[in-house]
């Protein structure tokens, strides 16, 4: 009987502790249960997709054969992103992206490149939200300066896209000769352009010395600015977008200084614009009279900022040094 009592004594108290453990699971259980709404809600719906800011040769966005990439930072030292490092061999390629493209692009009548031109100004109003911001980021400048550039950036494409059907008659026309001949001349465009973009200048400065480069029938090679290549992205994505034949324009980031001896003195390199080189301008210069390629130095605006190039009437200072004459004698009354 003592046995029984006992045994039933161990069972009771084994009841109760099982009893207690369940309550204690059930009470812990609810405690999670109640904390998974705190943690859930302090994990974001979505995560952002960060762009990758890569080369833009021959139509197509390929990152840098050499895998190299450097950080890039916002006017107060804020980490933006990492741009593509070029190497010699991208500068390689993007002059033969360049003059593969040539005989296509010059080929084409002045008038549908002048199209083009327009279509990319059309697309670059629709985005002009994204390049406003950039600029921001990029220079520190305030929403309205920003505003104010992108504004005069898309005018200066419609300025040139209204250049590509006349420029012909304005540099070229009939000459008078003595003797029984009709003698013309008519611009044609060089080759292949190696334009070193403004470094401080990102959009502006940029689109002043590319667009008159292909307006005239030329392809271009851009080293973009080293500090701010990510409005040259953006834009290159603007290009792509706009009917532009692929490796018209080839965007190279990076440092000028490493990839522009290459560039300089490539021999199917046709002609260097100099405004961004900088300190290297002089080397350069000196490299591309191994090959006789003709070159146009920095101007004044070369070290100023977007405002440097805000002239809404630039003229023709930036077609003609792209251009060559070709002159035609045709015997009269033979």
């Amino acid at each position: 009987m003592a046995e029984r009592r006992e045994n039933k004594k161990k069972g009771a108290a084994k009841g109760g502790a099982k009893a207690k453990a369940a309550r204690s699971a059930e009470t812990g259980k609810a405690a999670e249960t109640a904390a998974r709404p705190a943690e859930s809600a302090a994990v974001p719906a979505r995560l952002a997709v960060k762009k990758t800011y890569k080369l833009y040769l021959g139509g197509a966005f390929p990152r840098s054969e050499s895998g190299r990439s450097y950080p890039v930072t916002s006017a107060d030292g804020t980490h933006l992103a990492n741009a593509s490092l070029a190497s010699r061999k991208d500068a390689r390629d993007a002059v033969g992206a360049a003059r593969k493209a040539f005989g296509g692009w010059s080929g084409r009548t002045a008038y549908n490149r002048g199209q083009i031109l327009y279509r990319v100004a059309e697309v670059m109003e629709g985005r002009r939200a994204q390049f406003a911001a950039r600029l921001v980021d990029a220079r520190g400048l305030s929403a309205a300066e920003a505003d104010r550039i992108v504004s005069a950036a898309v005018d200066r494409w419609v300025y040139y896209a209204g250049w590509t059907d006349k420029f012909a008659q304005v540099l070229g026309g009939a000459n008078p000769v003595s003797g029984p001949f009709y003698n013309h001349s008519a611009p044609e465009p060089t080759g292949v352009v190696a334009v070193f973009a403004p470094q401080d200048a990102p959009l502006l400065g940029l689109t002043s010395v590319l667009a008159p480069v292909i307006a005239t029938g030329n392809t271009a090679v851009v080293v973009t600015s080293e500090t701010a290549p990510l409005t040259a992205i953006e834009l290159a994505e603007v290009l792509a977008t706009s009917d532009l034949p692929g490796g018209v324009v080839n965007l190279l980031t990076g440092k000028a200084a490493e990839i522009g001896p290459h560039l300089a003195s490539h021999a199917d390199v046709n002609a260097l614009d100099l405004t961004g080189a900088g300190d290297s301008a002089v080397e350069f210069e000196r490299d591309a009279a191994t090959t006789l390629t003709r070159v146009l130095r920095p101007g004044a605006e070369a070290d100023g900022g977007e405002d440097a190039w805000l002239d809404t009437d630039p003229g023709t200072s930036r077609l003609t040094p792209f251009l060559e004459t070709k002159t035609v004698w045709h015997p009269v009354g033979v």
